[in-house]
């Protein structure tokens, strides 16, 4: 038996094993790939507050020189800090899914910032390795280079997904087994929650366990 491990509150752990003693917990594949898309975005961001920085910079300069400031444009049009905004949305996707002018402004974002192409390559490299991973053996060994690689790169964004891979790699690992996700557990909770919302409140706790049970049993 699988029991993804974001459903578990780490206080009830102890009652889990006791009562599942041959349950295996699983990391959930997608909250660790977030991790990996958030350490893009928050270097993406980091690289957009230097362009403001300097923007600002520039602009007081032409204020004391007493001349009109005009923003340098690259060649599809936006600014250093309009390209970093708007390039938000394509460091989502997998490259095959862009657009022809995201694509175009994939080219020049990594072009001038080249550790964001490379923090982007290992987000990606890391889905794939979950996408199209089937045997936990290989899943390790691809987990383990894919590491190595994050490592090498020295970007600061990914030391908290080093960190979680590292303490947490065993139960990572797991989602191999049968490739569970708590896919299911997610929906159901969306349920109950939709419920409880109808009647505002849950008041009498008992009954309302008594109507999920027959509303979803």
């Amino acid at each position: 038996m699988k029991v993804p491990e974001r459903t578990i509150d780490y206080k009830t752990h102890g009652i889990v094993i006791r009562s599942f003693p041959r349950a295996k917990l699983v990391s959930d594949r997608f909250h660790v790939q977030q991790l990996a898309t958030d350490a893009v975005q928050q270097l993406r961001i980091e690289h957009r507050w230097q362009a403001i920085d300097q923007e600002n910079l520039e602009i007081e300069l032409a204020k004391e020189l007493h001349k009109e400031y005009v923003p340098d444009l690259l060649e599809n049009g936006d600014t250093p800090k309009q390209l970093l905004a708007r390039s938000r949305y394509l460091l989502f996707k997998d490259e095959t899914a862009w657009t022809p002018a995201q694509r175009q402004r994939a080219e020049i974002l990594f072009r001038i910032y080249p550790d964001l192409e490379k923090a982007y390559r290992m987000s990606r490299n890391l889905s794939h390795i979950f996408s199209s991973t089937k045997e936990k053996e290989l899943g390790y060994t691809r987990l383990a280079q894919w590491y190595d690689q994050v490592e090498k790169a020295g970007i600061k964004a990914f030391s908290s997904l080093r960190r979680t891979i590292q303490n947490h790699y065993i139960t990572i690992l797991n989602y191999f087994d049968n490739r569970s996700t708590n896919a299911s557990a997610e929906s159901f909770n969306a349920k109950i929650k939709a419920l409880r919302s109808q009647f505002r409140g849950v008041k009498n706790v008992d009954f309302f366990m008594y109507r999920l049970m027959k509303l979803f049993a």
